[in-house]
């Protein structure tokens, strides 16, 4: 082979071995997506359970100034858990750990604690997965491979697309319109 149809399937080459690693980010994503659903259903029926909603619950200080008020003798401080509410949080719940085909019993707040822990850790991962596809999209296309059917154009602007407006721009539009 000559030196260009070495170049060719060389430059082939890397485009699909790209184009892999965006379709295997994407088939990630999607399962942490199922995972995510997962754990906000999980977390939901905890505060079902514990009869609250991430609203419902009062503010520390609220709930001291009122203890304070019906009894003097208590303590001062009392840590006031968002999802346990007034629900005992030392009773025992179950829960099935990702991986395992068993359950354990443990404590109400350590559950919601565990799952809320959780939930944070998958909503990065999936954050950066996008970003990763995103980014290994824009290079696919500047190689020119989506061109036929994306201008590389298009593409840098939907990968330059944040989830913030930018409210001067948005003004400066509204002026001009």
């Amino acid at each position: 082979m000559d030196e260009s149809m070495k170049q060719l399937q060389q430059g082939l080459t890397e485009i699909e071995i790209e184009a892999e690693n965006v379709l295997l980010a994407r088939h990630q994503l999607v399962e942490i997506d199922r995972m995510r659903n997962g754990n906000r259903e999980a977390l939901t029926a905890l505060r079902k359970r514990a009869r609250t909603t991430k609203t419902s619950v009062p503010s520390p200080f609220e709930s001291i100034m009122k203890e304070i008020e019906q009894l003097e003798s208590r303590p001062l401080v009392k840590e006031a858990c968002a999802t346990c509410g007034k629900h005992d949080s030392r009773e025992d719940t179950w829960m099935m750990f990702p991986g395992t085909d068993g359950f354990a019993r443990i404590p109400f707040h350590a559950a919601h604690s565990i799952l809320e822990k959780d939930q944070e850790r998958l909503d990065y991962d999936a954050k950066k997965l996008q970003s990763y596809v995103k980014e290994k999209s824009f290079l696919i296309s500047e190689k020119g491979v989506l061109a036929y059917k994306i201008s590389p154009g298009i593409v840098r602007s939907l990968v330059a697309l944040t989830d913030k407006p930018n409210v001067e721009e948005f003004a400066e539009l509204s002026q001009l319109g």
